[in-house]
């Protein structure tokens, strides 16, 4: 009996050590196959164009293709469940963005942890949001915006993407630092709120500054600041909310690529050195900046520090907001 045991413990240790033997020959030959990139949208549109771009560079980089998934549907639960529950080697990855990783965790109840069930790779860069006003408001500057807002409580509303959506919390993040009041007009996408905004329906937005620009520069709408940490080189001569008074004022709309939670290390390290180098790509560089992306590479712990302090803002905002969709 003693000796079936010993016989039965050394085929365990076998195994075990043929396992762990593999385990390291598959992470020093990755990639070997190859990689799913899941897109949390549709076709088409700024975010799929992100990846598509950054995963073709990596593709080459790596030397095994990537091929993009767009998983659009439930504002990325979809996509981020799928990405969750995918086997960790590596070959199976997500472009994590504000929505999936900062805003909906925030404010919704959603079937994934997005801090715990997932693995941080790295930043791809961000983008600020503009704070535009219509034509007719007598403002120039956001001192002036803020002065008529109190001397107009009520009388002015702002839209948004959507409850929820970036748009819409730095809308209420501004009311909050700023102790105005608007009402809030929700729509269903960006583009429908810039017309209304154009059209007068509404006065104040916070979109993207990509989204934003070309109705600025013909002159259909006011840009009075952006969000982030600088200026952005698009438009230099606009300053920074920060710069105009509102401390903290940095958030932005980023996007960035995860896994599934407990990826080997040795994965995440050649994924996001292959991230920082495609990102120096002059190339590159021109395609993010159609949708006025800073490239903005970050080690793995650093992003997944990046992830944990935005859902802990918007968080915190929600709560004080009660801003809960559910």
């Amino acid at each position: 009996m003693k000796k079936i045991a010993i016989s039965a413990l050394k085929v365990l240790g076998a195994v075990t050590l043929i396992s762990q033997v593999q385990l390291v020959s598959a992470q020093s030959n990755y990639p070997n196959k190859p990689i799913k990139y899941i897109v949390p949208v549709a076709a088409g549109g700024g975010s799929d164009m992100v990846g598509r771009e950054v995963m073709d560079k990596l593709g080459k980089v790596l030397g095994q293709t990537i091929v993009v998934d767009n998983q659009g549907g439930g504002g990325g639960v979809i996509a981020s469940q799928n990405t969750a529950r995918a086997t960790p080697d590596g070959y199976t990855i997500m472009q994590g963005y504000v929505a999936t990783h900062g805003t909906s965790p925030a404010t919704r109840k959603l079937p994934y942890d997005a801090v715990k069930d997932f693995t941080a790779i790295g930043m791809i860069g961000s983008t600020p949001n503009a704070l535009v006003v219509n034509n007719s408001l007598p403002v120039n500057n956001v001192k002036e915006l803020v002065a008529y807002l109190k001397a107009n409580p009520g009388k002015v509303s702002y839209g948004s993407a959507g409850q929820g959506s970036l748009t819409h919390l730095s809308a209420e993040l501004f009311k909050a630092q700023t102790n105005v009041f608007m009402v809030h007009i929700p729509y269903r996408g960006i583009a429908p709120a810039i017309t209304d905004l154009i059209g007068g329906q509404t006065q104040v937005m916070f979109p993207g500054l990509a989204a934003a620009l070309p109705h600025v520069k013909a002159g259909k709408m006011k840009i009075l600041a952006i969000t982030g940490k600088a200026r952005h080189p698009t438009v230099k001569d606009i300053p920074t909310l920060e710069e105009a008074g509102l401390k903290g004022f940095d958030a932005v709309q980023w996007y960035g690529v995860v896994g599934p939670a407990n990826m080997p290390p040795a994965i995440v390290k050649t994924l996001n050195d292959g991230l920082a180098k495609v990102l120096t790509s002059p190339e590159l560089k021109a395609k993010l900046a159609q949708e006025a992306i800073e490239p903005t590479p970050m080690t793995p712990d650093e992003f997944g520090k990046y992830i944990q302090a935005d859902i802990a803002r918007w968080t915190k905002l929600a709560k004080e907001k009660k801003i809960q969709l559910d």
